[in-house]
């Protein structure tokens, strides 16, 4: 397994950040494996898959490219640079073009544990890699992020709330679970491959949600900043159509069981409008009403207000046919 080494000081100031890049290239890997993991990932590949197919059939260099910077078991470097917080998207895949191309080559024979092709034995490399991301970007992820957005801010607000409930630990493992895991002994695990430690103690500690589920790697800008990329959590992580149970619906009105369900992970009263589309209104008169009927509790993450359901809403929506949120974890 792969694990990181760190301090105290370096997990007590780690925090989430949200990169437009991570959810980009994820968005790509998601394009090119089509490994779905629910029915809003499945529409939307359907949606943009002739797209980037047609895209690449007409490159001979990029489709190689992508395959390569994908590897088996390593993904190339450059194609991932590590999130900063805050960044716009152009900012970020400056980086991924200013990459020089011996160094990009390098990764690219990393991630496939062998030789290049001959056709990527180029200097263009870096800069066909940025056109490619800038085109997921703006064809495929762009015209979703605000929803995408709100989607990882929750995702940020509920796994904060659960460091201040439960500890780093109970974080850390259920992350990516069976991948990433608390050690103990100032231990990190970050992957199940058979990599050297690294020691990065007093380097910048960054997590950053995608909404793809299967998807997860890990980034660093060696001894300055470490980034490990993870799914959301639960029925967060479908930005597609969500469909209630007949059941729940009939029992509670459709609107108000569409609240219950997304109570599964911690969300605040503004997330849940942006995910429901409701008014700020009815979604508050909907928590109040299961709050009152032991459905939902909330609890304060320090300046944030959360929601979430109770052990008896737990049993409701289980019955109803929809499941407790889980995380199926990713690949790298």
């Amino acid at each position: 397994m792969g694990w990181w080494q760190l301090n105290a000081d370096t997990l007590a100031g780690s925090r989430f950040v949200i990169s437009r890049l991570a959810e980009t290239f994820a968005s790509l890997r998601l394009l090119h494996v089509g490994d779905v993991a629910h029915p809003g990932e499945r529409t939307w590949l359907g949606r943009h898959l002739p797209g980037y197919r047609a895209l690449l059939a007409a490159d001979p260099v990029t489709e190689p490219l992508v395959r390569a910077g994908l590897g088996r078991e390593w993904i190339a470097d450059f194609l991932t640079p590590a999130p900063r917080g805050g960044e716009a998207f152009a900012e970020e895949v400056a980086r991924v073009r200013s990459t020089p191309p011996a160094v990009a080559r390098a990764h690219l024979r990393t991630a496939l544990a062998g030789p290049l092709p001959a056709g990527l034995e180029r200097d263009d490399l870096p800069e066909r890699a940025a056109v490619l991301l800038e085109w997921v970007w703006e064809e495929t992820v762009r015209p979703y992020w605000e929803r995408r957005r709100r989607v990882l801010e929750a995702d940020v607000v509920a796994r904060t709330a659960q460091v201040s409930r439960g500890g780093w630990a109970s974080v850390l493992d259920a992350l990516r679970p069976g991948r990433t895991r608390w050690l103990g002994e100032n231990r990190l695990q970050i992957n199940l491959h058979e990599y050297p430690p690294r020691e990065i103690s007093g380097a910048e500690l960054l997590f950053v949600p995608v909404t793809v589920q299967r998807a997860g790697w890990v980034a660093w800008d060696d001894g300055v900043r470490y980034a490990a990329v993870y799914p959301c959590a639960g029925v967060l992580a479908d930005t597609g159509a969500r469909t209630v149970p007949a059941g729940l619906g009939a029992l509670l009105g459709p609107a108000r069981a569409a609240v219950l369900v997304l109570l599964g992970s911690p969300v605040s009263t503004t997330q849940l409008t942006a995910l429901t589309g409701q008014g700020l209104g009815s979604v508050g008169r909907h928590l109040k009403v299961l709050r009152e009927a032991g459905l939902a509790e909330r609890w304060r993450a320090g300046r944030s207000v959360l929601y979430g359901r109770t052990p008896a809403g737990d049993v409701l929506v289980e019955a109803a046919g929809t499941g407790p949120d889980e995380d199926p974890g990713g690949q790298g």
